[in-house]
């Protein structure tokens, strides 16, 4: 299956990229056989892509990536880059490739001592790849050290280094490095377009396809969760009833809690796996003995790790308790909906009777004022707020609309 297949809904991006990589394909064939560059070419060193959460701007990134690699025969008889079998493809893909380093924000910020290696790294050519390709996860995360070693790797890079940025918005980037990209856009894809990728991709029952899309509206990796996993489902529908029962001080303080222990065992179970899987691993790579004892001087290098998985919980407790957020706000924003008449179509359809009563026993006013509550806690979180203290906030400010 092409590469391009995981593009859901970005079809205009897709042929974009394609012929970028063809163009790519060609800058490499000749190199090899000594012979000059193509002219006009749509290939480029650097690269933004942006879009709105949940678009699939890392995807589409991870996919050029693996076009770039691609090392099918079928390319070289003038197919498209991208078959999606080969190695370069696969690896690619998957992450393992040796030519494409991934670089993603364990905290709130990206180090500039997370960025040192990969920096130097981008000005070696590819070890056994075609290009040697740094992709950025959240670029919007470089914090001002990180983001100048970026803007000079990207200012003078090697002949075969390719930068992939990936931020939600232009205005999330440096603007000097912004400049020195080509930028890609991303659009929400539709709900059906979703739906029908949960089907085929995934196999998922159409019925249940729909709702997760619909719930999601149009955010590719939530309506997946939702569809596979149905721990998610039950949490989301927590959060649903929370409007109800935000009725006296006491619902709001139980609430908060709820809704705070609820995000914090979601980061938790995906932390744990991930956490000792990189810690074997890396006792394996230092030569520890089958009962776990490190070789000497080895020690710092196991709390860097511990550091940076800190980092990384806490991180995703806050990521966790932002989904949470916005599935609060879609509430919300179906309740306004129905108190103003619109034909925007419901993306709670199962709470329906619950957002029936709220439409009729409160006002569009007071809808926007619980909507901006839920903005302002967001806000304190991304500030570093305690969690339980601005989530109580919030409940308080639902309470009194």
């Amino acid at each position: 299956m092409p590469v391009w297949d995981d593009l859901v809904g970005q079809e205009r991006l897709s042929a974009q990229l394609e012929a970028a990589a063809r163009d790519a394909d060609a800058i490499v064939t000749a190199a090899a056989a000594d012979a000059p560059p193509p002219e006009a070419s749509k290939m480029t060193h650097a690269w933004l892509f942006t879009g709105p959460p949940g678009a699939g701007h890392t995807t589409a990134a991870r996919a050029f990536a693996a076009a770039l690699q691609c090392v099918s025969p079928d390319r070289a008889l003038g197919g498209t880059p991208g078959c999606g079998f080969c190695d370069g493809c696969h690896t690619a893909l998957v992450g393992t490739h040796a030519d494409v380093t991934t670089v993603a924000a364990v905290g709130s910020q990206i180090l500039v001592e997370d960025m040192r290696d990969t920096v130097r790294k981008s000005f070696t050519a590819p070890a056994n790849g075609r290009w040697q390709i740094i992709l950025v996860e959240d670029a919007e995360r470089l914090n001002e050290k990180s983001a100048n070693a970026v803007l000079k790797a990207v200012e003078e890079p090697a002949p075969r280094t390719v930068w992939l940025l990936c931020a939600p918005s232009l205005e999330d980037v440096l603007p000097t490095i912004r400049s020195r990209c080509r930028h890609v856009s991303l659009l929400t894809p539709s709900v059906d377009a979703v739906a029908d990728m949960l089907v085929r991709r995934e196999g998922i029952e159409p019925d249940v396809a729909a709702a997760a899309a619909r719930a999601t509206q149009g955010h590719i990796d939530r309506a997946r969760r939702l569809a596979t996993d149905p721990r998610a489902r039950e949490r989301r529908a927590a959060v649903l009833k929370v409007p109800l029962r935000v009725e006296d001080i006491g619902g709001c303080l139980r609430a908060a809690q709820e809704l705070v222990d609820a995000a914090t065992e979601a980061s938790k179970q995906l932390a744990e796996e991930l956490d000792v899987k990189e810690t074997e691993e890396l006792k394996a790579a230092l030569g520890a003995s089958p009962g776990g004892r490190l070789p000497r001087g080895t020690a710092g290098v196991m709390k860097d790790l511990e550091d940076k998985q800190k980092r990384r919980r806490t991180r995703a407790q806050r990521d966790s308790l932002d989904l949470a957020l916005t599935d609060l706000t879609g509430f919300y924003r179906d309740v306004l909906a129905l108190q103003l008449g619109s034909r925007v179509a419901l993306a709670n359809t199962e709470a329906h009777d619950t957002l029936e009563r709220l439409a009729r026993d409160t006002t569009p006013e007071s809808t926007l004022r619980r909507i901006d509550a839920i903005t302002a806690c967001r806000d304190a979180l991304d500030r570093n707020v305690a969690p339980l203290l601005a989530v109580e906030a919030m409940t308080m400010a639902l309470r009194a609309g």
